[in-house]
């Protein structure tokens, strides 16, 4: 068995984070392919993904053949029925996770577009809105839901499993914009992007010469850069 996890950008692409955390956190090997966005993606990304978007897992196996799993949902269910650990093992804290990974997954978008993940910057927002004020306290929500009725220190329990893996982005949008999330939310800030597979991501993130100027131009209009810790190009 052999799987190949296809990414973009560590500065910027936070889909990609999401099961690249996972598989570095549970062991699972993989052969690690970058492809660094420009400016038109399409062509180069449909030669690997059908959707020309990444993350993109591909999968060799003697008994069920070449796969190609695209979206970071799909991909972490996928895992989860070859491997043990991707959902925590308790019953109420895996419906719990799960439904804290799908909203994740299919929301949060004034987050998304007023906070883009660029780990490698400390920025101040001109002013916080209402829709975004509404996510980041949700976020705070949720978070301190899942540290109280787990246990932490992860949210769905003791173990890192793949509910964390889809708020780690948040992780780096939460310190890249100094967002108050509360102080149980700012834990698990601080204990995720401790994780020695974070801090592997974030070298390479700040190492990284690349400059995509459609990300670095939605960080101009929201907010004033007040510390750039990349590798200067």
């Amino acid at each position: 068995m052999t799987y190949t996890l296809i990414t973009a950008n560590r500065n910027y692409s936070s889909w990609s984070l999401r099961p690249w955390m996972l598989m570095k956190a549970l062991d699972i090997p993989f052969k690690d392919q970058i492809i660094y966005f420009e400016e038109d993606n399409y062509e180069r990304f449909r030669a690997f993904a059908p959707n020309a978007q990444v993350p993109c897992l591909k999968h060799k196996d003697l008994k069920d053949g070449d796969r190609t799993i695209w979206d970071s949902l799909a991909i972490m269910e996928y895992l989860a029925e070859r491997h043990e650990g991707i959902w925590p093992a308790d019953e109420q804290a895996r419906t719990w996770a799960r439904c804290a990974a799908a909203e994740m997954h299919g929301g949060f978008a004034p987050l998304r577009n007023i906070c883009p993940m660029n780990i490698g910057i400390r920025a101040k927002l001109h002013n916080i809105e209402t829709p975004l004020q509404r996510n980041v306290s949700r976020i705070g929500e949720l978070f301190a839901e899942g540290l109280d009725s787990f246990g932490g220190p992860w949210l769905a329990g003791d173990k890192f499993t793949a509910v964390d893996a889809f708020y780690a982005p948040v992780a780096y949008r939460v310190r890249s914009f100094d967002l108050d999330i509360g102080p149980k939310g700012r834990a698990w800030v601080d204990n995720i992007i401790a994780h020695p597979a974070m801090q592997a991501w974030e070298t390479e993130a700040l190492a990284e010469p690349h400059r995509e100027i459609g990300h670095e131009e939605e960080i101009a209009a929201v907010a004033i850069v007040t510390e750039d810790f990349r590798t200067a190009v």
